[in-house]
C-alpha cells in the first residue's frame, strides 16, 4: 500500500520541498503532484504516483500533456474530469505566461531570454517564420517585425524587408530570429549565408546585428553563443 504524502517526512513532500527550496528544485512529477493535491485512496496511489504515471503516459512531456484532451487525460484510472481540469488550467497558465508580449522598452539580457520569449510563438509552427527584433541603443525592445513566412531562402528574407523597419524606427541594433519546423535548430548553409549577408549590410548602415537565434522544439541555437558568428 502506498503511503499518503501527508505521512511522508516533511523534506520529501512536494509542497514543503517547494516552500523550503523553491519551485525549480522540484521534478516535473512533483509539480504535478502539487497541482493534483491528493491521490486516490481506492487505488492506493498518491498524487506523486499520478504525476509520474501522467508523464509516462504522455512521453515525459508537458507539451504533449498540454495538447491532450480532458478525455485523453482521464484514460488514466483515478484521474477524473476535476483533476484533468486542474492540470489543463495549470498548463494553460504556463502557456499564457510564455506568450506574454514583452513590452516596448524592456530589455533582453541573453539568448535564453529570446528563446523563452519566442518558444511558444514559433517553436510549434509547421512553417518557417523569420522575425527581426528592433532594439534601441541600450538593447531595449522597440518592436518585433515578421519579415517572411514560408521556406527560408535569400529571396524571401530580403535585406530591404529587414532594414526598412530599422530605418523607420531608428533602431540601433537588431536580433534575427526564425524557427525550424523540423524541431532541429542547427543552422543550414542558407541560414549561415543569410546571416553573413545581413551582418555585412548592417555594418554598412551602422546597425548592429547582435545575434541570430534559431528556435526548434524545446531547444535553440544562438549564432553568438554557439560559435556560428564567424563562419
Amino acid at each position: 500500500m502506498t503511503q499518503p504524502i501527508k505521512e511522508w517526512p516533511e523534506s520529501d513532500r512536494p509542497r514543503e520541498k517547494l516552500l523550503e527550496k523553491g519551485s525549480d528544485a522540484l521534478s516535473n512529477a512533483e509539480l504535478l503532484a502539487i497541482i493534483l493535491r491528493v491521490g486516490d485512496a481506492s487505488s492506493h496511489k498518491s498524487a506523486l504516483d499520478f504525476g509520474r504515471e501522467l508523464l509516462s503516459l504522455f512521453g515525459e512531456s508537458f507539451r504533449k500533456l498540454e495538447e491532450a484532451s480532458v478525455q485523453e487525460i482521464c484514460t488514466l484510472k483515478g484521474i477524473g474530469p476535476a483533476k484533468a481540469a486542474q492540470i489543463k488550467a495549470a498548463l494553460e497558465i504556463g502557456k499564457r505566461f510564455a506568450q506574454e508580449e514583452m513590452k516596448r522598452g524592456e530589455q533582453f539580457q541573453s539568448s535564453a531570454d529570446i528563446f523563452n520569449h519566442y518558444r511558444e510563438q514559433l517553436g510549434g509552427l509547421k512553417k518557417e517564420e523569420f522575425h527581426v527584433l528592433l532594439l534601441d541603443a541600450k538593447n531595449r525592445k522597440i518592436r518585433d517585425v515578421r519579415v517572411s513566412e514560408g521556406s527560408l531562402t535569400s529571396s524571401l528574407v530580403h535585406p530591404r524587408e529587414v532594414f526598412n523597419p530599422v530605418i523607420r524606427e531608428s533602431a540601433a541594433a537588431v536580433i534575427l530570429i526564425h524557427n525550424h519546423p523540423s524541431g532541429d535548430p542547427l543552422p543550414s548553409q542558407e541560414d549561415l549565408h543569410i546571416t553573413r549577408r545581413l551582418r555585412e549590410i548592417g555594418e554598412v548602415m551602422g546597425v548592429r546585428v547582435l545575434d541570430h537565434i534559431i528556435i526548434g522544439k524545446g531547444k535553440y541555437v544562438s549564432f553568438v553563443d554557439d560559435g556560428y558568428w564567424e563562419r
